[in-house]
């Protein structure tokens, strides 16, 4: 069946409930895991005639932070696994696009799998904020399977 196992997530609640239902059935599958969270670049806003200028500090300190803390998110998971006795490399994907991140690390870790988490918005929010699972779920080859 399934023997490698994408785990995107954005380290909110919601994806904590996916974390473990991804990683009780690694278990039953013997399949590993590939954790992956996607840091969004960082972008200078222009808004209502007003515009941020370029201050390289501030870039350095968003990449720096936002890389840090996926990290510290993707080492919990990974340890998670490991107390489980699941195999789990980790992935930092940098982009603008989560769900092509999220696809391409899928791909490029030779998974057969997607497990993702839904925050199942609708109506207005869903189009204020989008859904990078259905996203994933319209663009991908690979199967996708959503927990919510």
């Amino acid at each position: 069946m399934f023997k490698h196992i994408l785990l995107p997530t954005d380290g909110s609640d919601l994806a904590g409930r996916g974390v473990k239902e991804t990683i009780a059935m690694a278990k039953t599958l013997g399949a590993q895991i590939t954790a992956v969270h996607v840091v969004r670049r960082y972008h200078v806003r222009a808004e209502e005639g007003y515009s941020m200028p370029e201050v390289s500090f501030l870039r350095e300190r968003f990449e720096s932070e936002a890389t840090a803390h996926a990290k510290e998110l993707l080492e919990s998971i990974r340890e998670e696994a490991s107390k489980a006795g699941i195999a789990c490399d980790t992935v930092v994907a940098k982009g603008d696009s989560p769900y092509r991140e999220i696809i391409a690390q899928a791909k490029a870790a030779r998974c057969d799998l997607i497990v993702m988490a839904s925050h199942c918005r609708r109506g207005f929010g869903r189009l204020l904020h989008g859904s990078e699972t259905t996203n994933v779920l319209t663009h991908s080859t690979i199967p996708v399977l959503v927990v919510h």
